[in-house]
């Protein structure tokens, strides 16, 4: 009874300001609760895309039919995709439980809210064949320097035969990468995960051959990938300048996440268990990891081969 009479009271207070309650919000996201600060952008800017869109200043005036109206029109006037919805309907579902919890809203108004079905694409990946193409292309191409030959395939080595994340790549500092016990530690990956990926042999001469470049300019920085002509770690831009760079070269639509979703294809068409391969990709839930299993014909056509009629 004392619990009820409490959020009473504070929802009879006068209604707070949408942008107060957005930065509390956020704040609460990113030290409390520990998002990571991708997560808390996005938190805030589609509050303010609510916000502005909606043409509403007071948490009071977020009504079903206000919250209802804004999915609306981005479906109906700015052709919105079904994941597009999806993405800022969780970010306003936690933003107004959080209000709901605090006192400022007396029902979630997004509860109603139906979240349209969309497309499951079978994950973009490169096949055998391509993937050793953009391997030799990467080590064979001319570089104005050696120490770009040794990063860049070392680089997309890491993708093609560990499976990282474009983010935890670059977040790779020197200690995390042990090429005598053959193991690769990421911290804090995706939701503030650490994970061992075990390292092949292939991989592990790849990097220190890099290794032993990078020393020999006697680059001193924490990060395990490094700029070429500064002494500090490879930055998103860079990365992204190589990639593009092995696009012309090759003329295939080379991403980080296709070399991960390759690296994937390429272990359970090799044998990999779905257990073992999920742990590698630091996946939360092992439904995740089952989408490469559609993706990998071989996998698939190998698994029919032990019918026992065959």
């Amino acid at each position: 009874m004392g619990k009820y009479c409490t959020a009473r009271a504070v929802l009879n207070h006068d209604s707070m300001e949408i942008q107060t309650l957005s930065e509390q919000f956020c704040e609460y996201s990113r030290y409390i609760r520990g998002y990571s600060l991708d997560t808390v952008r996005r938190y805030r800017a589609t509050i303010r895309q609510f916000q502005h869109s909606s043409n509403l200043t007071q948490i009071s005036d977020c009504t079903e039919e206000a919250v209802r109206a804004f999915f609306y029109r981005g479906r109906l006037e700015r052709s919105w995709r079904p994941s597009t919805f999806v993405t800022y309907h969780k970010s306003l579902v936690v933003f107004f439980r959080w209000c709901v919890q605090h006192g400022h809203l007396a029902a979630n108004p997004t509860d109603g809210i139906e979240v349209p079905k969309g497309a499951k694409p079978l994950p973009s990946r490169l096949g055998k064949q391509d993937a050793m193409r953009v391997l030799e292309c990467v080590q064979n191409a001319p570089y104005p320097y050696r120490f770009q030959r040794y990063r860049n395939h070392a680089i997309v080595a890491t993708f093609m035969f560990a499976g990282l994340r474009k983010k935890e790549l670059l977040g790779l500092s020197m200690t995390d990468v042990d090429c005598e016990a053959r193991s690769i530690y990421v911290r804090r990956g995706k939701g503030a995960k650490d994970r061992l990926v075990p390292m092949s042999a292939t991989l592990a001469g790849i990097l220190r051959c890099y290794v032993d470049d990078r020393q020999r300019l006697m680059k001193t920085c924490t990060s395990f990938f490094a700029s070429l002509n500064r002494d500090i770690g490879l930055t998103d831009a860079g990365l992204k300048r190589i990639l593009e760079r092995i696009k012309r070269s090759t003329g295939l639509n080379v991403t980080a996440h296709k070399l991960r979703h390759t690296f994937a294809t390429l272990m359970l068409e090799g044998g990999c268990d779905i257990f073992s391969l999920s742990r590698m990709m630091g996946h939360s839930d092992i439904k995740t990891t089952t989408i490469y299993l559609a993706a990998t014909a071989e996998h698939l056509r190998g698994q029919m081969a032990k019918h026992p009629l065959n």
